[in-house]
């Protein structure tokens, strides 16, 4: 590299990372950045600065972070908050790491072909969608694997095998699920002959995702269990799940399929790219990662619009890198296809940016459309109002405004035997739920109106959340909760859902009545809305 190509390629990265930095200040200023997960990952930092212990009042009284999830390499920000304790110092923390995650794709795409296409790669990966999904999210510990996955690549690419299996290491630190990702990496390693480093990599990876998920994570959360078990569409456990995808393999790829938001993400990861990472051995390291995606029982994780995929695009774009040289040696009809897929990938991000904020939401900052609503100044001026050194409950946007003065966290998670103050935020639903159906959709699609109800059970987590619910829907009171709601019988955590269908349809029997409306208690709101009818 020229002196003229490391400038050139050096204001690259700060133009990128100064477009990061304010895009994330501004999610901040204009209340738009949320307690999930800023909130959560200021206070874990904030402690690990202080050398405490990661405690996040967002997740719970006293809830020890690593009970959630295994990522200790958060420590490793702690002399940031000793430069700038502030939440927006994440914000910083995360463009250098995406900044950074673009070097060795330059190296590797370098090594390959010339300066400028190499350069027009840095410039896909920097404006590509997962790393601007990544950027509106605030923070995530995912940030921090996005260069070691990809520095790991590089080092793999460049014969370094056992820098790689120490990146591969350093990668058990990012989370508990990047144990199946080395198996991958030694996937790769074994297929590049790289014998001995593929075999520690391996038990690397298998002793730390046991040590994660059966070690630490039980030890410090509240169930004593690792809770993140989510793909019932394979099997109930890990056992059941791997018999599935060997005896109905057929069946395992259609749940990959099963959802259009499912497609759209592989047509997002692989179209820009032209379909060629799958002619890549390096693709097998993003296939933990995509497919525990793609099986996951959430659909908010197939969405590209969260901070997952950040961690697969420069891997995935230097596979295609990878394939369209090799393919490119061998016919000089292809003898372009580098240059092609590297514009192919820029057109893309420059015309996601310019149309499609919905997915490139940096189009935002860049048209100026970031700006201060009504709705942000009464957020802002709430959070003025709270003392320094209280408890306080808060609206999900207003929590990352609290944490570095306040005890604060969100509705139910502190108590009411704790909190002194609260902000209330009745303008957006509370956290909770993914793609919730509300009492009107689901009336709607049964073609009925709340007048057909022969009974109503709205979850009473408080006696005015169901007096609003019952106001908004127009409910009639002597259906209502007919037979005790939560505050008479309890709220127990972790089955509302059924004891409030055990009592409708309890009560259906009861009142000899046929349709019951339900309202679930889906993490913190009224969240999914069901209709029962009573056949017998």
């Amino acid at each position: 590299m020229t002196r003229r190509e490391g400038v050139q390629l050096a204001a690259l990265l700060v133009a990128a990372a100064a477009l990061y930095v304010t895009h994330s200040f501004l999610r901040y200023a204009t209340y738009e950045a949320k307690g999930y997960d800023l909130g959560i990952f200021d206070q874990v930092v904030r402690q690990y600065a202080l050398f405490n212990a990661p405690l996040s009042s967002v997740k719970g009284v006293d809830f020890h972070i690593l009970g959630d999830h295994f990522h200790p390499i958060l420590a490793l920000l702690a002399p940031f908050y000793w430069v700038w304790p502030d939440p927006r110092m994440l914000g910083v923390v995360m463009a250098l790491a995406l900044a950074a995650s673009a070097v060795p794709v330059y190296l590797f795409a370098r090594r390959r072909t010339g300066h400028g296409v190499a350069l027009a790669a840095v410039a896909a990966l920097l404006l590509s969608w997962p790393f601007q999904a990544m950027v509106n999210w605030d923070f995530h510990e995912v940030t921090l694997g996005v260069p070691i996955l990809a520095w790991l690549v590089w080092a793999l690419d460049g014969q370094r095998a056992w820098l790689a299996t120490g990146l591969a290491a350093l990668l058990l630190t990012v989370r508990e699920d990047m144990g199946v990702t080395l198996l991958a990496v030694a996937l790769v390693m074994a297929i590049r002959r790289f014998w001995p480093q593929a075999a520690v990599t391996a038990v690397l990876g298998v002793l730390g995702y046991w040590f994660a998920t059966s070690v630490v994570i039980p030890h410090y959360s509240p169930t004593g269990a690792f809770g993140y078990w989510q793909f019932t569409a394979l099997g109930p456990d890990m056992r059941s799940s791997v018999l599935f995808l060997l005896t109905q393999p057929w069946n395992a790829v259609a749940v990959l399929f099963d959802h259009p938001l499912k497609v759209a993400l592989w047509l997002l990861h692989f179209v820009p790219l032209l379909f060629l990472p799958v002619l890549s051995p390096l693709t097998l390291m993003a296939l933990p990662i995509l497919l525990s995606r793609l099986f996951n029982d959430r659909l908010n994780v197939w969405a590209p619009v969260y901070q997952y995929d950040a961690i697969l695009a420069p891997l995935l774009l230097m596979a295609a890198l990878e394939a369209a040289h090799r393919l490119a040696g061998r016919r000089d009809a292809l003898r372009r296809l580098p240059a092609v897929l590297v514009s192919t990938a820029l057109a893309a991000g420059l015309i996601g940016t310019a149309f499609f904020p919905q997915v490139y939401p940096l189009h935002r900052t860049i048209v100026g459309d970031m700006t201060m609503t009504q709705h942000a100044r009464d957020l802002d001026h709430a959070v003025g109002l709270i003392p320094d050194g209280v408890c306080v409950e808060a609206a999900d946007n207003a929590v990352p405004h609290l944490t570095a003065r306040t005890h604060v966290g969100l509705h139910g998670d502190i108590g009411d035997e704790l909190a002194t103050w609260m902000i209330v935020d009745t303008s957006v639903p509370e956290l909770g739920g993914w793609d919730p159906l509300t009492p009107e959709q689901a009336l709607a699609r049964a073609g009925m109106t709340v007048a057909d109800m022969d009974l109503y059970e709205i979850n009473e987590a408080f006696a005015v959340q169901v007096l609003a619910s019952a106001d908004d829907l127009k409910l009639d009171h002597d259906k209502l909760n007919k037979h005790g709601g939560a505050i008479a019988l309890g709220h127990p955590f972790g089955m509302t859902g059924a004891r409030i269908t055990a009592t409708l349809l309890n009560g259906l029997q009861t009142v000899d009545g046929t349709f019951g409306l339900e309202t679930m208690c889906v993490g913190g709101g009224q969240g999914m809305a069901i209709i029962y009818e009573r056949l017998s």
